[in-house]
């Protein structure tokens, strides 16, 4: 099984701490992610992704693995369905460096099977995460995580 590996930098005008805040508090990941990042935080830990609505659905699952606050965070990541098989599993790193007035965000989410479902969804989603991250980080007004692509207009 060939395995891939997705990276994504972004740089938001914040500090490492608040930005570590926003993607392990689940008050605040609830506003610009529509869902809740619950765990500890304790190497070990589980963790949990879930929707933010009102049948709180838990939609990944993993563990933690690595916590440097406000500078790293390494977890394990697979659909709440398939959380017994321990080869659904990839992993997401969180890197966050003072870089002058910002912090450069870099999510690198590795251990993915090449062509699967998930390393497809992967690529959408978190361009359109970080982006909602660091929109709420710096203004405070989240984007539509949810949104989806326009269908062209055809001419008549």
């Amino acid at each position: 099984m060939t395995k891939e590996s997705f990276i994504y930098t972004t740089y938001v005008v914040s500090t490492p701490g608040k930005v570590f805040e926003a993607i392990t508090k689940p008050d605040l990941a609830r506003r610009y992610w529509g869902h809740e990042n619950v765990s500890d935080w304790k190497p070990g830990s589980r963790w949990e992704h879930i929707r933010a609505n009102d049948e709180r659905t838990v939609e990944l699952v993993g563990k933690v693995v690595e916590v440097s606050p406000p500078t790293r965070l390494v977890i394990t990541w697979a659909n709440a369905s398939q959380a017994s098989d321990p080869a659904s599993y990839s992993r997401v790193t969180f890197e966050l460096e003072e870089y002058e007035a910002m912090v450069r965000l870099t999510v690198t989410h590795d251990e993915l099977e090449a062509g699967s479902g998930m390393a497809n969804g992967i690529k959408r989603g978190w361009p359109i995460v970080l982006s909602s991250l660091k929109s709420f980080l710096e203004t405070g007004q989240a984007i539509d995580v949810f949104a989806r692509p326009r269908a062209s207009e055809r001419a008549a």
